[in-house]
């Protein structure tokens, strides 16, 4: 039952239809090419006046080889191998599915796609034939057993008893001659498409170093989408927990501390207005923009950054040794995220608490350590309440200090909580 199957599964898949449809489309395409090749195929063999010049068959035979050059020569016209992908994808089922297929770049790329159309169009020209050729000849030994003069409708056809009427058990036969004529034709549409699918990975399909681009690229983009949700984790974050802290404290003392309550609200208009140019630039890094409203913070606004922190009311201490700005610009907006980052973490799983923020810049390296006291010590990602936060701000700043060839090292020791990032560029010099 299983070969049974098996055998009839090409009459009742909808793929074997489809592919047919594409043959014949390649048929269509390759008529102009052969009709005008053999035209002038024609009127120089008329010219040569030797015997059999003025046949069609000929100049068709001539022709034919002319005709598939010109075919090849159009795998170099611009969106001729994406456009044979796109066909191959619609109605070749199976056949690059799950490719990449870009526009030729090469020339090895370029020979592929001629070789592909040559196929395409003479296998397509040869199933067009096969196609007339054999639905007619089914047609015409289907009706031979009820026609009421099967000797003309017999006339002209590939019937071998020549012209001679049939007899009455060749009409009786000929409805099965005709059915197996149709079958074999189907059965031969489907070993082509078969073939055909089998072909399009491998002349339309990328490359092995087409592959590898694609590869770089996703490396490339999956990179970019990391930096921008660090730049988002780390602004935006930082951002909001400062604003919820600020909100929570003046909504419990609006009505003892008016002043203070002012200034937490201040605060938090500067610190929405902040988050909103960080935002804008990190959207215009989305939309390949050139950021115009918010130029990268570094070590030049850590001052701001602490006094905002300060704003919220946690006791920060800082400690800057060495000229900030002698660090490249690159380290310098690094080390800013990380300071950022860092006294986030303490707002949001410590609270108001005193900090010591310590910068020490030398010739060549720079570290950062910020330490916070803590009742429990906590895990890396652990919240206020010992819950887990997910860790992505320590991720995100191992990610940053990763690419630049530093180190992080957090961590709960002795009631304290520590972290301390140190970075190098004196190979980069």
């Amino acid at each position: 039952m299983p070969h049974i199957r098996r055998l009839l599964s090409p009459l009742t898949q909808i793929a074997t239809y489809t592919r047919w449809v594409h043959l014949i489309l390649g048929g269509v395409v390759f008529m102009p090419y052969l009709i005008a090749v053999a035209v002038l195929a024609s009127l120089i063999l008329a010219s040569g006046g030797g015997p059999g010049s003025g046949s069609p068959g000929a100049a068709l035979v001539v022709g034919l080889a002319p005709a598939l050059g010109l075919v090849a020569a159009t795998a170099w016209l611009p969106g001729v191998r994406t456009m044979s992908a796109h066909l191959v994808r619609a109605l070749v089922t199976g056949a690059l599915a799950a490719e990449e297929v870009a526009e030729a770049s090469t020339r090895r790329s370029r020979m592929r796609t001629g070789l592909w159309l040559v196929v395409h169009l003479s296998a397509g020209f040869a199933v067009c034939l096969a196609t007339m050729l054999g639905l007619t000849q089914s047609a015409v030994l289907a009706a031979t057993a009820v026609a009421p003069d099967p000797a003309g409708l017999m006339e002209g056809s590939l019937y071998p008893a020549g012209g001679e009427p049939p007899a009455p058990a060749e009409r009786i036969a000929a409805p099965f001659a005709g059915a197996a004529l149709l079958l074999a034709v189907i059965y031969t549409v489907a070993g082509a498409g078969a073939l055909m699918a089998r072909l399009a990975p491998v002349l339309l399909g990328p490359s092995a170093a087409e592959r590898l681009a694609a590869a770089q690229q996703r490396v490339e983009t999956l990179a970019e989408r990391n930096r921008l949700a660090r730049e988002l984790h780390d602004s935006i974050g930082h951002a909001l927990s400062a604003v919820t802290l600020q909100a929570g404290t003046a909504a419990r003392v609006i009505d003892t501390d008016p002043a203070f309550t002012r200034s937490a609200l201040e605060a938090i208009a500067e610190q929405a207005r902040t988050a909103t140019a960080e935002l804008d630039h990190v959207l215009g890094l989305l939309r390949d923009e050139r950021p115009s409203t918010a130029p990268q913070r570094d070590l030049a606004h850590l001052d701001q950054l602490v006094e905002a922190t300060r704003a919220v009311g946690a006791e920060v201490t800082a400690d800057v040794e060495g000229d900030p700005a002698a660090v490249p610009g690159v380290v310098s907006r690094e080390t800013y995220r990380i300071c950022q980052e860092g006294l986030t973490n303490v707002l949001r799983h410590a609270g108001p608490v005193p900090v010591a923020l310590r910068l020490r810049v030398g010739a060549h390296e720079l570290e950062v350590e910020i330490t916070n006291p803590t009742a429990h010590p906590a895990p890396a990602g652990a919240g206020r309440n010992g819950n887990r936060g997910g860790g992505r701000g320590l991720r995100g700043m191992d990610e940053r200090l990763r690419l630049l060839g530093g180190t992080l090292q957090a961590g709960a020791a002795d009631g304290q909580w520590r972290l301390r990032a140190a970075v190098s560029w004196r190979d980069a010099q």
